[in-house]
């Protein structure tokens, strides 16, 4: 007798559940899609994992470039869970897609790296601009990704990392589309959030930052700008993919782009892992 397949979430169904239940769906392939809108007020983080002999660089070049890297969580080496970040959370399951990179190609796409796990890799967190964006929208704020259920544009620009080791690279930035009159209230709120990219990095003309072609993203999905808005745009968790892509590390298991841990700690407090540094 074959196993009974799980009942598949739409994105509006997902919407309705608590960061928990996200998780346990997502555990159970009920749910493969983005994350962007849901579990609102709660922080959403990026994902690496990597061999203990390659991570100790890898944590220096985040804590080098905390806008872009915001570490919010690591895990002791072999764990598959972060105890600051969620209870009972399994690092192998419990985010909606995998990316496997293999000396800095990517081999692989999985929904579950269970059987790559191995007792040498530690996972960092690092936290994403997910989790402001229910600031925004409580402030009026439209977000075309979320009305539109698209995966954010993300674009690599020509600002300089701080090198740590064989790690290093550009900054990849995330845009929004932002009324021109509300980008003070933009600024205002994300600043809060140093935890999650802060403020954003720059705002209006993409070529003075080296992005030559708002339609045509590295990462994500093109969006369309209404008239009034001008693009704005924030420090990105997938500036680590350009630095692992320098580094070309064994072995590399990230999050698919759009598709983040779900955690349990408030969007408004920093994570324990930052609080007790």
């Amino acid at each position: 007798m074959s196993a009974t397949k799980p009942a598949s979430l739409g994105f509006i169904e997902a919407q309705q559940l608590d960061s928990r239940s996200l998780r346990q769906a997502i555990r159970a392939c009920q749910y493969t899609g983005h994350t962007a809108g849901l579990a609102p007020g709660m922080l959403q983080a990026n994902v690496v994992i990597l061999p203990e002999d390659e991570a100790l660089d890898f944590m220096r070049f985040c804590q080098r470039n905390p806008q872009a890297c915001p570490l919010v969580g690591v895990s002791d080496t072999g764990r598959v869970g972060i105890d600051t970040l969620a209870q009972n959370l399994d690092l192998r399951s419990d985010v909606p897609g995998y990316n496997v990179y293999r000396h800095g190609e990517l081999v692989a796409q999985h929904k579950d790296i269970s059987a790559l796990w191995r007792e040498d890799l530690v996972t960092f967190a690092l936290g994403c601009s997910f989790t402001f964006e229910q600031a925004l929208m409580r402030a009026g704020v439209d977000l075309y990704h979320v009305k539109h259920n698209t995966t954010v544009p993300m674009f690599r620009t020509e600002l300089a990392c701080r090198e740590a080791g064989k790690y290093g690279g550009n900054m990849v930035v995330s845009m929004r589309g932002i009324d021109a009159e509300a980008l003070d209230t933009v600024r205002n709120i994300c600043e809060k959030y140093p935890h999650a990219h802060g403020a954003p990095v720059h705002w209006g003309s993409p070529e003075a930052i080296g992005i030559h072609d708002l339609n045509n993203p590295d990462w994500g999905d093109a969006i369309v700008l209404e008239p009034g808005q001008i693009p704005v745009f924030w420090a990105c968790g997938v500036t680590s993919q350009n630095a692992l892509d320098r580094a070309r590390p064994s072995l590399c298991i990230s999050h698919t782009p759009g598709h983040m841990l779900v955690t349990d700690v408030p969007e408004d407090r920093l994570p324990p892992f930052l609080e007790q540094s």
